[in-house]
C-alpha cells in the first residue's frame, strides 16, 4: 500500500500537464518567454543591408566628401587648438550623419523582431541578482546539457550555411573580381559595396530560415520547461478558487455567526411556535415597524431546541402547532413578513399569547 502511495505521489509530481494561462502569465512577468536571438539578428541584418542598398550611394558620397575635404581643405589649415577643434567637430557631425541612420534602422529592426516574438514586455526580473546563476555545478550542467548540444549544432549550421551563401555569391562574381585590375578605383569601390550588400542580404535571408526553425524549437523547449505536474494544477486551482477546506470552515463560521445573531433576536419575539420537537419559529409583531408579524428566528432539530431554550430563559411564550410551525418554516425566511395565508392562524396564536400575558399581569 505504501509503495502504491509513493508511486502515485511520484506520478503526480511528473510534469505531464500543459501550463495553464496563469502559469504562462507568471513566467512571462519573470521574463521567461519563448524567444530566438537569431530572429533578432537576421531581421536586424536584413533591415540594415536593405537600408544600405537604398542609401548606400549617398553614404558613400558623404564619406568620400569627408576624406576629400580633409585632404584638400583641412590640410592647408594651421595647427592651432581652435582649428583642430573645428576639424574634429565637422568630421564628427558628418560621421554622425552617416552612422546615425544605420543605428536607428538597427534599433527599429531589433524592436520589430522582439515584438513579433513576444509582443510588448518590460520587466526587470532577469536583471535581479541571483546566486543560482553563478552556481558552478549548474553552470557545468548547462554546458553539458541537451540544450548546449542543440546550440552547438545550430552554430555549426549557421556558420556552414552563411559561409556557403557567401562563397556561392563570390564564386558567381569571380569573373568581375578578376577584371577589377582594369577598372578605376571608384568602380572597384562601387563593385565591392554592391557585392557586400548582396552577400549581407542573402546571409540575412539564410539566417531568417534558420531563425524560424530555432524559434519553433525555442517555443517547444519553453512549453516543455513550464509544464506542470497534476499536483501543481490542483494547487493553482486552490489558490485561485480557494482551498475547499478553508471555504467550508469560512461558511461554517458565517453560519455560526448568523445563528448567534438569530438567537439574540429570540428574546424580543412575541411567541415561539413549535412542532413540538423538530421545528421552532419565533415571531414578532410590531405595529410601528411592520404591518404583519415577521420571523425573527427559525430552525430544526438542534437549532429548534436552542430557540426553545432561549425563549424559556427569557419568558417568551411557546405554542405548539405542528401544521403552522412546518408551514411557516417552509414558506418564510428570517426577517420576512408572514404570507396572508397564515394571517388567521397567527392572529389566533397572538391573541392567545396576549390573553395569557394579560392574565399574568
Amino acid at each position: 500500500m505504501k509503495l502504491l502511495r509513493l508511486d502515485l505521489q511520484y506520478f503526480n509530481q511528473e510534469k505531464t500537464e500543459k501550463a495553464t494561462s496563469k502559469k504562462k502569465q507568471d513566467t512571462r512577468k519573470k521574463g521567461q518567454v519563448a524567444k530566438s536571438q537569431d530572429v533578432n539578428t537576421s531581421i536586424l541584418l536584413f533591415c540594415v543591408f536593405v537600408f544600405l542598398l537604398v542609401f548606400g550611394s549617398f553614404m558613400g558620397e558623404t564619406l568620400t566628401g569627408i576624406y576629400t575635404h580633409s585632404f584638400t581643405e583641412f590640410i592647408h589649415w594651421e595647427v592651432t587648438p581652435s582649428n583642430v577643434e573645428q576639424v574634429f567637430f565637422q568630421s564628427t557631425v558628418e560621421g554622425v550623419k552617416v552612422v546615425l541612420p544605420v543605428m536607428i534602422i538597427a534599433i527599429i529592426g531589433a524592436l520589430i523582431a522582439n515584438y513579433m516574438q513576444i509582443g510588448f514586455l518590460f520587466t526587470g526580473e532577469p536583471l535581479k541578482f541571483d546566486l543560482k546563476k553563478i552556481d558552478p555545478l549548474k553552470g557545468l550542467k548547462r554546458i553539458f546539457s541537451a540544450r548546449a548540444l542543440v546550440e552547438f549544432l545550430k552554430s555549426l549550421l549557421k556558420i556552414s550555411s552563411v559561409g556557403s551563401v557567401c562563397f556561392t555569391i563570390i564564386w558567381m562574381n569571380k569573373d568581375d573580381l578578376m577584371m577589377l585590375s582594369q577598372k578605376s578605383i571608384n568602380e572597384s569601390i562601387a563593385f565591392f559595396g554592391q557585392l557586400t550588400i548582396i552577400i549581407g542580404i542573402a546571409a540575412a535571408i539564410m539566417l531568417m530560415i534558420i531563425a524560424i526553425i530555432d524559434y519553433l524549437y525555442q517555443r517547444y523547449d519553453h512549453e516543455k520547461n513550464i509544464k506542470m505536474s497534476k499536483q501543481d494544477v490542483k494547487d493553482e486551482h486552490k489558490n485561485i478558487e480557494g482551498d475547499p477546506l478553508i471555504k467550508s470552515r469560512m461558511k461554517e463560521r458565517q453560519r455560526q455567526m448568523a445563528q448567534q445573531r438569530m438567537m439574540s433576536e429570540v428574546p424580543s419575539a412575541d411567541v415561539v411556535i413549535t412542532n413540538p420537537t423538530h421545528y421552532s419559529i419565533a415571531l414578532r409583531y410590531d405595529e410601528d415597524q411592520r404591518d404583519a408579524p415577521y420571523v425573527v428566528a427559525k430552525g430544526v432539530d438542534y437549532v429548534a431546541l436552542k430557540i426553545r431554550e432561549v425563549a424559556k430563559a427569557n419568558d417568551v411564550v411557546r405554542v405548539e402547532n405542528r401544521t403552522l410551525a412546518r408551514g411557516l418554516y417552509n414558506s418564510v425566511e428570517i426577517g420576512e413578513t408572514i404570507p396572508e395565508d397564515f394571517f388567521q392562524q397567527v392572529a389566533e396564536v397572538l391573541a392567545y399569547v396576549y390573553k395569557l400575558e394579560k392574565k399574568v399581569k
